[in-house]
């Protein structure tokens, strides 16, 4: 549609209509006009445009569901940034600190201060007596790690101690019934209780502790019943048992490196072990043999071997002697794998094996290539 507009009384043409006439207004002078035919075609935008927006107003709300059920589903984003945890959930941080901290401060004499205010910043108003490092400490170990809540951790540490000239133990061990010694001969062990402020953590853990107090001295732990086992009776190694045959062959390669540590021999297929290098002793006998299942201790003959795939948990009591002479008392639990006539290491278990609530079997049959337990990786 095209429009024309001429001068005086204004006349305007529609051009691009067919059969329009012309629009003669007669007190206009200037100003706009419009044909017949535009305001058809305007008519027509409209209802065009009205149409749309019934055809895309359903689109639109199936499109903003789906929008929605995926911003539920996705993890929003907040403008908030959450503060760190306070304290390291396992301890180990506090439980350090305060090791560093009774060190320092059983060793601590007159004078020593400044230096233990790097963990108690009240350390600058106590007053210590006697030499620093008069008192000895030759280990300490956190042994009880407590969360308080708000950043806050109880640790109570064990420290040996030697005394320049008191008895060495003020606080006697666990299961004893008294101290270690007179006039500081040898370390006594002591405990000691510490509250540790943790702060300043970030994504990995907190990194700045401080101590609230000087220690507490606090008594010893009592000793945990021991968890029966799932052993018999111990019983002296007989030269004709197999199983001892084999451990002993066994630990004399791993413990003293003879036949240059070569272990392949005695383990089962698919074990795998590496000897103890530097080898620290020069031979190993074994004195006694407990057998898993075997209440009385007095099982099966132990010369005899099982078929093939029969396997067997024995706890083992070896002196070894070092270099120097001396024998240390040592303690094995082994795995046992009956294969072709012989008794084979399967795996060295993790420690003596506690008793099952309903029993644990003298003997069990699984496959040869099925190892029981974890054999160590080469």
């Amino acid at each position: 549609m095209k429009w024309r507009r001429r001068q005086g009384n204004a006349t305007w043409v529609d051009e691009g209509v067919v059969g329009a006439g012309e629009m003669t207004p007669a007190g206009d002078v200037g100003g706009w006009s419009m044909t017949s035919g535009a305001a058809a075609n305007r008519a027509a935008l409209v209802r065009w445009a009205v149409w749309g927006v019934i055809v895309a107003g359903p689109l639109l709300g199936v499109a903003a569901l789906f929008s929605a059920a995926s911003a539920a589903g996705a993890p929003g984003r907040s403008s908030t940034v959450q503060a760190a945890p306070s304290a390291d959930p396992s301890g180990t941080g506090p439980a350090g600190f305060a090791e560093l901290y009774v060190s320092a401060y059983l060793s601590a004499g007159q004078g020593d201060q400044s230096s233990l205010a790097v963990f108690w910043p009240g350390a600058a108003q106590a007053q210590f007596d006697g030499e620093p490092g008069a008192r000895q400490v030759t280990q300490v170990a956190a042994v009880r790690t407590v969360p308080a809540g708000g950043g806050l951790w109880s640790v109570t540490v064990a420290a040996q101690v030697i005394e320049p000239d008191a008895p060495a133990t003020s606080t006697p061990a666990p299961g004893s019934s008294g101290g270690g010694g007179d006039g500081g001969q040898g370390p006594g062990l002591r405990y000691f209780q510490v509250a540790v402020a943790a702060a300043g953590a970030d994504a990995t853990g907190p990194w700045a502790y401080s101590a609230l107090s000087a220690p507490a001295e606090v008594a010893a732990p009592e000793a945990a019943a021991a968890p029966r086992l799932v052993y018999g009776p111990s019983q002296p190694a007989a030269p004709q048992d197999a199983r001892a045959q084999t451990v002993q062959q066994f630990l004399t390669a791993y413990l003293t490196g003879s036949d240059g540590g070569a272990l392949d021999r005695f383990l089962s297929p698919g074990a795998r072990m590496v000897p103890v290098a530097p080898a620290p002793y020069t031979s190993v006998d074994v004195e006694d043999i407990a057998a898993a299942g075997d209440d009385t201790g007095a099982g099966a003959d132990p010369a005899a071997v099982p078929s093939s795939g029969a396997q067997q948990q024995v706890l083992v009591t070896v002196r070894a002697t070092d270099r120097d002479g001396t024998h240390v008392p040592l303690a094995y639990a082994f795995t046992l794998t009956a294969r072709a006539g012989r008794w084979e290491i399967t795996s060295l278990d993790p420690g003596p094996l506690p008793a099952q609530q309903t029993g644990a079997p003298a003997l069990t049959t699984t496959g040869p290539d099925e190892p029981s337990g974890t054999p160590t990786a080469r």
